[in-house]
């Protein structure tokens, strides 16, 4: 699915999978825009997800999969968190369709443990 976005007069470019072709043009207005192609409003529990998913990503060259999420924002929200909590937000896969909102690279694995 490429496509530009129109985001705040600037053109956002995705490549065929709907990931960014410039990660660093990534910023709320550009993860709102995403999100809205799936039918998505973000909230803040969204953007929590969607900050961890990049930190983890920018900081530790990472791209977690669920099980290391579930673990990461159960941290983060101070309760334990299920997959199933997770799918609520992005239920095309957390790692999948939250690393793409996210602005991250496409990730060629299944999402899973």
């Amino acid at each position: 699915m490429k496509m530009a976005l129109d985001v705040n007069g600037k053109s956002i470019e995705t490549d065929e999978n709907g990931n960014l072709t410039d990660p660093t043009s990534w910023d709320e207005d550009v993860a709102k825009a995403l999100a809205a192609v799936d039918g998505i409003e973000l909230t803040e529990a969204h953007f929590d997800l969607l900050n961890y998913l990049r930190t983890e990503y920018l900081e530790n060259n990472e791209q977690p999969m669920e099980r290391a999420i579930n673990k990461g924002m159960s941290k983060i929200w101070g309760r334990k968190i299920i997959s199933k909590d997770l799918y609520e937000l992005f239920p095309g896969a957390p790692s999948k369709q939250g690393n793409r909102i996210a602005g991250l690279p496409y990730i060629a694995r299944k999402g899973g443990y």
